[in-house]
């Protein structure tokens, strides 16, 4: 599979924020992926970095040399009040060009985004906020773009334009980023996941999004049940040992580290062995897999032990 996309230890921090820390991540030809996360965790300021709107303060994205970007904004776009629609979207192209090379005129895509011929010769400033988020996604795919990047197009397209959007979609032969919380929507259409956490902290997940909160759920309790028997052995070694002592300032933060790492490693562990679960392993992976998992479970045993000696501390 070609590249079409290459980040390469990207940082990005905002007002103070870290948005991207140290990520490494490629993109091939025919991938789909949606990019969740909560409000403000720099979903929308990553697309515009990838698409070259936003230089990263650290690392490089590169983009493929036949990689041309159609990217749907969350801000709409500023038309001409007086043209009319379909001489604006003939300002773009004549034809449209789909799936394997078959071409349609400008004229029949419209008619096929809910926009019958009669209307095409309406002017602008007459047409409905709706009518015109629709006919801004229209230009985008209209240029017929190879890497195509939609900022949560289910919050302003109505019913109609995402079921004709998801047919698009079903034969879209390039790459695909996708924002949205829609999970019908995303269910339907992406492979993987790319989880901005919050705080720099992004993972990459390969599935659909029902099959992400399946695995997100499962992974809460079995947190909760380490949570609880980290807790239960530190308070028994505290008793034991009746260590005294209140931790430092440098200890309280390697503490809450070590929290944040045991978790990290655990939701490592628990994909790897999902992997093994389900068989998705390749013959010539298995020993590097098993390595990867060997490593993690060392990891998490060291940090616990590091773990166990930091709450005793911390209980004198």
């Amino acid at each position: 599979m070609s590249e079409v996309l290459s980040l390469k230890n990207l940082t990005l921090v905002r007002d103070g924020k870290n948005i991207l820390e140290d990520i490494n991540w490629s993109v091939s030809a025919d991938q789909r992926w949606v990019i969740v996360g909560p409000n403000g965790a720099g979903k929308t300021t990553f697309l515009k970095m990838i698409t070259g709107l936003l230089d990263p303060d650290q690392g490089k994205v590169t983009a493929g040399q036949t990689t041309a970007f159609g990217y749907y904004r969350q801000e709409e776009d500023r038309f001409d009040e007086e043209k009319r629609l379909i001489d604006v979207v003939k300002d773009i192209a004549e034809v449209v060009v789909l799936d394997k090379g078959q071409t349609i005129t400008v004229s029949q895509f419209l008619t096929q985004f809910g926009f019958p011929p009669k209307q095409q010769f309406t002017p602008i400033g007459k047409m409905s906020g709706g009518e015109r988020r629709r006919l801004q996604l229209l230009l985008v795919l209209i240029k017929n773009p190879n890497f195509l990047i939609l900022d949560e197009p289910t919050n302003d397209l109505d019913l109609m334009t995402l079921n004709i959007l998801e047919e698009f979609l079903d034969t879209f032969p390039g790459c695909l980023i996708i924002v949205s919380h829609d999970r019908y929507f995303m269910d339907k259409i992406v492979d993987h996941l790319f989880v901005f956490r919050g705080q720099g902290e992004i993972e990459n997940f390969p599935g659909n999004y029902s099959d992400f909160r399946a695995y997100e759920d499962s992974v809460d309790v079995a947190q909760k049940e380490i949570a609880s028997n980290l807790a239960t052995t530190a308070k028994n070694d505290w008793k034991q040992n009746n260590p005294t002592g209140n931790l430092t300032f440098n200890e309280q933060k390697e503490f809450q580290k070590i929290e944040r790492d045991i978790k990290d490693l655990e939701i490592e562990k628990a994909k790897i062995e999902q992997l093994f679960t389900d068989g998705k392993v390749e013959e010539n992976a298995i020993e590097k897999k098993a390595n990867e998992l060997k490593n993690i479970i060392n990891k998490i045993e060291s940090k616990e032990e590091r773990w166990f000696e930091l709450s005793s501390k911390m209980e004198g």
